[in-house]
């Protein structure tokens, strides 16, 4: 599932090839069914304008100008967004494209059809009405610490949680906890502040090196649990064994050595 560092190269790819273009049509792709995408009003409103801003909030993208209108996309599963020229030929999977005057184009990927498209007059006014809380690159210690809050919640949970802190998701809230050496089942009330002080230190160092490296995981340190993420491999920071477990719901990797359970 793209979690903020994709959504976040996405934001540049549109930044970079598709703004200050003006649009000249907004169309669907193949195979729209069960695809929540703009209707042909809504699209239409879209005609002649230029996207001249492309912003993330959490894993929520926009792209649009000060007066309007805008286009929000969530990725879903696994959504994407790519910015081409017409020689390259469409995407396989554009469920809508953007066609730009002149050779360049914009399409919204998404082969397991779970994500959307709307356009809209307020990115605030969206983010509002998911319940949204700050983006997690954006808080200070002192917001992050009143977000994760000090309930009996798993520390996991709370990471994921979107209304507390929009971004994180279930790869690295696991690799945050992976790299300070907190088990992921530990209640929230039990931390002390020094571990939410590391939790906030390394999320922010993780989140802003894999958006450096435009989430090309490939890139990123070989010690990180994301190289290793599978039951039964070795922990790259101990002599212990990965091991998984489900926590909120959710399938947590995490060593049992160096990230012992709570008592």
């Amino acid at each position: 599932m793209p979690e903020l560092p994709e959504v976040e190269a996405y934001r540049r790819r549109i930044e970079q090839g598709a703004c200050h273009r003006t649009i000249a049509a907004v169309e669907r792709g193949d195979d729209t069914s069960h695809v929540d995408l703009p209707g042909p009003k809504d699209r239409a409103r879209l005609d002649g304008h230029q996207f001249t801003k492309a912003r993330r909030h959490g894993k929520l993208l926009f792209a649009g100008s000060a007066s309007g209108p805008w286009v929000a996309l969530h990725m879903g599963m696994a959504g994407s967004v790519r910015v081409y020229d017409a020689d390259d030929g469409t995407p396989d999977y554009a469920r809508l494209i953007v066609t730009f005057e002149g050779d360049r184009r914009m399409a919204f990927r998404d082969p397991r059809k779970f994500g959307w498209v709307k356009v809209i007059d307020d990115p605030d006014a969206e983010i509002a009405s998911h319940e949204l809380g700050p983006d997690v690159l954006e808080v200070d210690a002192e917001t992050f610490a009143d977000r994760l809050g000090s309930g009996h919640g798993a520390v996991k949970s709370a990471l994921t949680d979107q209304a507390r802190l929009a971004g994180m998701g279930n790869l690295w809230a696991d690799e945050t906890l992976y790299q300070v050496g907190i088990h992921p089942a530990a209640k929230v009330c039990d931390l002390s502040a020094d571990d939410i002080r590391a939790l906030y230190r390394t999320a922010r160092r993780i989140l802003s090196a894999v958006c450096d490296a435009d989430a090309d995981y490939a890139a990123l340190p070989v010690a990180w649990l994301i190289h290793h993420r599978e039951a039964g491999a070795a922990c790259t920071r101990c002599d212990g064994t990965i091991t998984s477990r489900k926590i909120g719901g959710r399938t947590s990797f995490f060593c049992p050595e160096h990230q012992p359970k709570p008592s």
